[in-house]
């Protein structure tokens, strides 16, 4: 029978703890409510000693927050767990959560204390505990750098004077994978009485070990995990609770363990966290990050259309986002893009998807990332389309707040290559009057417009033009990052259909006009 985990969240403590996050008691509630939602057994509200506003805080989730055991952290001493059971002690379970270091080098430098001092103080600060609250929980601070026969005893003797959860911090990252699975194992050997508690790890990333140590922790007996939403925390941080949750998931083959987190929570937990306390997850961050279900390659794309479990080891709806992501740029073949049509409603002929996606990969040299929008745009622009009987080659701008701007454009008919060159008021001005050149008529200008079709510096620019010719009035359309690039496409846009609706035989007859 798989064995039940328990999930101790200290994102409002040790997660407060984080560089820059400092969280109101509104804000811990509304963190607290949903951490509940999700399933967590255990909230480790705060420091009740550390401030005045903390107390408020841990008091404010004890009241208010039901269903789950609600902790207060405290120091092996008795203002402490006085001030912490002040503040949890509303709560349907409450906890008290007392550390004293156990490492030589914490109990040389910063306690100052002897072996024995600290053993004394760890067991009667359990019984004083326990005075207030059933459910103790006692931390070795430091013990992943304990020198183990003394971890052992101290472990034992707090068994002994009532704590019903042990924890075993690793506290600065120290240990590598296979010293913690070890540490905890040699503990579940030389420890007589610990099957009479939960026996808890708490890890930090100092070396990016979080995640892998609290597994391997779990796999040799830990029944606890402490961890905290996107793995905020003291320095590098804790073990993240989703990744936690979702190895355990995606592997239940190999853990063979279960837990009452609901996974659907993760991602709508992620981001309230990201949100309240202003830290960002980074792209590439595991299960959460914007980059963790997107797909860019080609071949990957390919895959995970025709099976989503190519590339895909967990669903997005498992964490709670409605779907994939399938990030056309560069990389994206045409099946993607074919694919992404369809999903915006076109329905396209074989050559128009061909010219269509031609387009699109020169976009994606230029632009990291190609939108819904800016594939609409591309389409709009290339597949209703009249033909073209100028394109653009090539083209030169020279501007300046205090020169005269030039501009020499090279369009390509058949097979000849046209080049003008022009001055105008502004590149754009030039580059228009540059095109003039070349085709051999001109065109009155009636409006202009630029508009931007997505956000950012890289941003697909469309501009429309209206122009007049002969009393009739036409329109044409370019798209590009290049706004300059824009305007010369829409302008040999709107000459290709004046030639397209006029006829050869009237751009003759204006040629000779001109000539």
């Amino acid at each position: 029978m798989p064995t039940q985990i328990k999930i101790f969240d200290t994102t409002l403590r040790d997660g407060e703890q984080t560089p820059g996050v400092n969280l109101n008691i509104q804000e811990k509630l509304e963190i607290a409510r949903q951490l509940a939602k999700m399933g967590v057994d255990v909230i480790e509200a705060g420091f009740a000693i550390a401030s005045p506003g903390d107390f408020e805080a841990v008091k404010a989730v004890a009241q208010s927050v039901r269903g789950i055991t609600v902790a207060s952290l405290c120091r092996a001493l008795e203002k402490d767990i006085d001030r912490a059971w002040e503040a949890v002690k509303d709560a349907e379970r409450p906890r008290i959560h007392t550390f004293i270091a156990t490492s030589d080098i914490h109990m040389k430098y910063k306690l100052r204390m002897t072996e024995e001092e600290v053993l004394e103080r760890a067991v009667a600060m359990v019984k004083y505990a326990k005075r207030y609250c059933e459910d103790v929980e006692f931390s070795a601070e430091d013990a992943s750098r304990t020198r183990p026969e003394f971890l052992f005893r101290v472990i034992e003797e707090v068994i002994k004077a009532g704590a019903t959860v042990v924890n075993i911090p690793d506290t600065v990252g120290y240990a590598t994978t296979k010293e913690f699975g070890n540490l905890i194992k040699s503990i579940r050997e030389n420890v007589s009485n610990i099957h009479k508690v939960d026996l808890s790890v708490h890890c930090h990333n100092d070396l990016g070990l979080a995640v892998a140590n609290t597994l391997a922790a779990m796999e040799n007996g830990a029944t606890q995990l402490e961890c905290t939403i996107n793995g905020l925390g003291e320095r590098a941080g804790n073990a993240a609770l989703e990744e936690i949750i979702m190895g355990i998931n995606t592997r239940k083959d190999y853990y063979n363990v279960t837990h009452k987190i609901d996974t659907t929570q993760i991602y709508r937990t992620s981001k309230l966290v990201s949100s309240i306390t202003g830290i960002n997850v980074q792209p590439n961050k595991a299960i959460v990050g914007a980059n963790a279900f997107a797909h860019e390659s080609g071949i990957h794309q390919h895959g995970v259309l025709s099976e989503k479990t190519t590339y895909e080891i967990m669903t997005p709806e498992s964490i709670g986002l409605s779907q994939n992501k399938m990030v056309l740029g560069k990389l994206s073949g045409r099946h993607a893009f074919e694919e992404r049509l369809k999903e915006l409603g076109y329905s396209l002929t074989p050559e128009e998807i061909q010219d269509a996606f031609e387009k699109f990969k020169k976009l994606a040299d230029r632009k990291k990332v190609v939108l819904d929008r800016d594939i609409e745009a591309l389409v709009n622009e290339k597949v209703h389309k009249i033909p073209e009987i100028y394109e653009l080659e090539s083209f030169q701008i020279s501007s300046g707040n205090k020169v005269i701007s030039s501009a020499v454009v090279s369009l390509k008919r058949n097979e000849e290559i046209i080049t003008e060159a022009a001055t105008g008021d502004g590149p754009v001005d030039a580059a228009f009057n540059s095109i003039e050149r070349a085709v051999g008529f001109s065109l009155k200008l009636e409006s202009y417009h630029l508009n931007s079709v997505t956000e950012g510096k890289d941003a697909l620019g469309e501009v429309t033009v209206r122009v007049s010719k002969d009393g009739n009035v036409f329109s044409g359309r370019g798209v590009s990052t290049d706004i300059i690039e824009a305007s010369i496409k829409a302008y040999i846009n709107v000459i290709n259909r004046i030639i397209s609706e006029l006829g050869e035989e009237k751009l003759k007859h204006e040629n000779n006009k001109v000539s």
